[in-house]
């Protein structure tokens, strides 16, 4: 079976676009608890900041954009600044670990505005001169000076939507840029920002021959710095794409095709020297995005900006649980309502201890770390958002189940147990973790782990142990 890319499998739970925040949807905002002890002063966050707009919508696109005549940009980031400050103040945030400007096309905005949002949040929360300040662009607002721009803004990594270097694919794709233009676009990149620019590729186009993507890989290679995703086209619902190839007008790609075009991409890259970090992703020379791996290790995040997504604790609304949260989508709205009340939050909703363990386990078994156990903090005096970031997904698991161990959730006999004779998973006493022959099926390997994990849970709450951290 195929592996499906970031784009298609992480879509509910990543700060962008507007897809749902939980399986069952996002409700309304909860009724507000007695407050619990505030966090003691070092609560912990990433933000994501959402550009909305771009010049044209790509024909395979389904994320929060919009393409109008004009921008108001002193307005947008006047919005953006005010809801970053109002966000990170509700959630008590003492520390910003990375920041992510991502779209839309975040190259559109001037470096000024991109200044603008990384100094206020400076001015809440501490953000060190070596956090990680990623931005997302497009090779057709990529030239060399607003590149410099960024640079002096105080971007140090850049996210470089190259997609593919045939120009027919990009039209395909319907990509305002060409393959050469990208090229230029790569080349500049590297230049200001060595070893933290990364290229993202799209393969399983409608049409596209495995020799082809193989000759689209290797171009990219020569081209590239240390990092890659790959993402594999998901034919979106509402998309020209999708309607083409619904109608019978392109070909929809076997699965057996795009199994072995992300296999041989797989070996390809590791002989390159990278080493695959992630479902979609591959450095090499230790270039992993620290603010992608936050995602994949269920840490705090706060998003700002239209359709952004968010999860953290809103302290400040006497909130004593872990909150998805999804701002207003349509930017002349969301601008209302940060006018208003300071931020454009659209939908809310507390995440239970269980939702919490399932995010933690479909997230960390993306990961070549997996989901690892740590000691419970139980009765440490310590909240889970107080603690310093470190090892990712490793140390999560125990934070957010004190009751129920990885062991005696997946080591009984079970479905956990029958991936593992199969070969797709790994368990023992310290971490649960994808094989590198069953990340390829983890889409279709979650389902039982997570039917699993409902019913030792339940087992653990009718025992009265159910009672686990934000």
């Amino acid at each position: 079976m195929a592996a499906r890319g970031l784009r298609a499998a992480l879509g509910a739970v990543r700060p962008r676009g507007t897809g749902a925040g939980r399986a069952a949807g996002l409700g309304s905002a909860p009724e507000p608890s007695e407050p619990g002890p505030e966090p003691a002063g070092h609560a912990t966050a990433a933000l994501y900041v959402h550009w909305p707009y771009c010049r044209k919508r790509c024909s395979y696109c389904s994320f929060n954009k919009y393409v109008v005549p004009a921008v108001d940009e002193a307005a947008v980031r006047a919005c953006l600044v005010r809801e970053a400050q109002t966000l990170l103040r509700l959630g008590h945030v003492r520390s910003v670990t990375s920041v992510f400007f991502g779209g839309g096309t975040p190259s559109l905005a001037s470096p000024h505005t991109i200044a603008a949002v990384l100094e206020a949040a400076a001015e809440v929360a501490h953000l060190s001169a070596g956090a990680e300040v990623t931005l997302e662009a497009n090779p057709s607002s990529a030239d060399p000076a607003r590149l410099s721009g960024f640079r002096a803004a105080g971007v140090n990594r850049l996210s470089l939507g190259v997609q593919s270097l045939d120009d027919a694919e990009l039209r395909l794709l319907g990509r305002e840029h060409t393959a050469a233009e990208a090229r230029a676009a790569a080349e500049a990149a590297r230049k200001l920002f060595p070893g933290r620019t990364s290229l993202d590729l799209i393969f399983g186009l409608p049409g596209q021959s495995h020799e082809a993507w193989a000759r689209g890989l290797e171009a990219a290679l020569g081209l590239c710095d240390d990092h890659l995703a790959l993402y594999q086209l998901t034919l979106e619902r509402g998309t020209a794409l999708e309607a083409q190839v619904r109608r019978g007008a392109l070909p929809e790609p076997p699965e057996e095709l795009l199994a072995d075009m992300y296999l041989s991409a797989r070996a390809t890259l590791a002989a390159a020297g990278f080493h695959q970090y992630e479902v979609s992703n591959f450095a090499r020379k230790g270039a992993r995005s620290t603010h992608n791996l936050s995602y994949w290790r269920a840490e705090q995040h706060v998003g700002v900006g239209p359709g952004a997504h968010g999860r953290f604790v809103p302290w400040g609304e006497g909130g004593r649980q872990r909150e998805a949260r999804v701002q207003t989508p349509h930017p002349d709205a969301w601008m209302r309502e940060v006018r208003s009340r300071g931020h454009g939050t659209r939908r809310r909703a507390a995440l239970s201890p269980l939702e919490l363990l399932q995010e933690v386990l479909a997230l960390g078994l993306r990961t070549d770390e997996g989901v690892t156990q740590q000691v419970s903090t139980a009765g440490l005096g310590r909240r889970e958002e107080e603690l310093p970031l470190t090892g990712g997904p490793s140390q999560r698991w125990g934070l957010f189940s004190p009751s129920l161990s990885l062991e005696a959730a997946f080591g009984a006999p079970g479905e956990a147990s029958a991936l593992q004779e199969r070969g797709w998973l790994r368990l023992n006493g310290r971490a649960l973790r994808c094989t590198p022959a069953g990340l390829p099926l983890l889409d279709s390997l979650l389902p039982a782990l997570l039917c699993q994990l409902r019913r030792r849970w339940k087992t653990v709450e009718e025992d009265g142990g159910g009672q686990g951290p934000r």
